[in-house]
């Protein structure tokens, strides 16, 4: 077995100066927001893991359904000889592709990114040992700001799973799949995975779970604040907040004060003032339509070969290919 190999673009530091400045500017903006990335400490990815089980949350067996039923498919067409999976975390999904694209086609390496170096090198190890002659190279980036780092040496897919494109406001989206187009080979390859509109009734409980599972995850973002800025939230006086905003067709989720606070960020020097009643956006989960998806894939420079979707619609994988 080939030891897999770490390339470390983002340090601790790193991740300590982008979580001041995102801090910064969400707490002192009106509304108030802070991004959905900084849900994901330790603690945090134990809560979405745990949300992921959660009968109410129908997204991630769905998608990994539709995997299982298409996965030969993609891999007959992609014949990609490295797979790049951005935000693998755990992997999880993984050895379906990697099993699929070993015995369809010419895969030789696997890259997975992620901002953890921990979940990375566990995620490495794991990959390495069961595909022993497959190359592991790991890169630990932010992939919003790092796809140059990805590296080449073959034909290329990449794979963005779990219907996290719908974390990105339109304007992010359009930037982040022009920045792929731009860093894929014409006739490289892009599998999405991407949620799709359906009836609220279903999609606002999957946020919104009965044992109030999301609700601890949504309120994850402040222990994160208190902890690595030494910030004073009280995160049990925020209450949880999931709607859907039919109009933009995403799922919001924010946090309510129930209370008139004062909050400080000594690592900011910061005072926050919160009014009871006031919310706090922390996530946007977009869902789209087909031709609306495929119509974003074009003005970022890709033509989708094949849309697969489950029997209930509620998921889309999309595998297109660089112009």
């Amino acid at each position: 077995m080939t030891a897999p190999t770490l390339e470390t673009h983002l340090t601790d530091e790193d991740l300590t100066a982008a979580l001041r400045a995102d801090a910064r500017a969400g707490l002192t903006t009106a509304p108030k927001s802070l991004p959905p990335k900084w849900f994901y400490d330790a603690r945090g990815s134990e809560l979405f893991e745990a949300i992921t089980a959660l009968p109410e949350y129908y997204p991630t067996r769905t998608e990994r359904a539709l995997l299982e039923r298409v996965v030969g498919e993609v891999a007959r067409t992609a014949q990609a000889e490295v797979l790049v999976e951005l935000g693998a975390g755990s992997a999880a999904k993984t050895k379906l592709l990697l099993d699929a694209l070993g015995s369809e086609g010419p895969l030789k390496t696997y890259v997975p990114q992620d901002v953890s170096a921990a979940a990375l090198r566990g995620a490495a190890a794991e990959i390495a040992a069961a595909f022993p002659g497959l190359g592991v190279h790991g890169v630990v980036s932010d992939f919003t700001d790092t796809l140059h780092n990805l590296p080449g040496g073959g034909r290329r897919m990449i794979a963005f799973l779990g219907g996290t494109i719908g974390n990105l406001v339109p304007a992010e989206r359009a930037e982040f799949l022009s920045g792929i187009q731009q860093v894929l080979e014409p006739g490289e390859q892009l599998l999405l995975g991407a949620g799709l509109v359906i009836d609220p009734a279903v999609l606002v409980p999957a946020y919104d779970d009965a044992a109030g599972v999301t609700a601890e995850f949504n309120r994850n973002v402040l222990y994160v604040l208190n902890s690595r800025l030494r910030a004073n939230f009280e995160p049990e006086a925020f209450a949880h907040i999931a709607l859907w905003d039919a109009e933009n067709e995403w799922i919001e989720m924010r946090l309510e004060a129930t209370r008139d606070m004062t909050v400080t960020v000594a690592d900011l020097d910061l005072t926050v003032e919160f009014a009871r009643g006031e919310q706090m956006r922390t996530e946007i989960s977009a869902k789209f339509r087909v031709d609306g998806m495929t119509g974003e894939l074009a003005a970022a420079g890709f033509d989708t070969e094949h849309v697969w979707t489950d029997p209930d619609n509620r998921f889309a994988l999309f595998l297109a290919e660089r112009h």
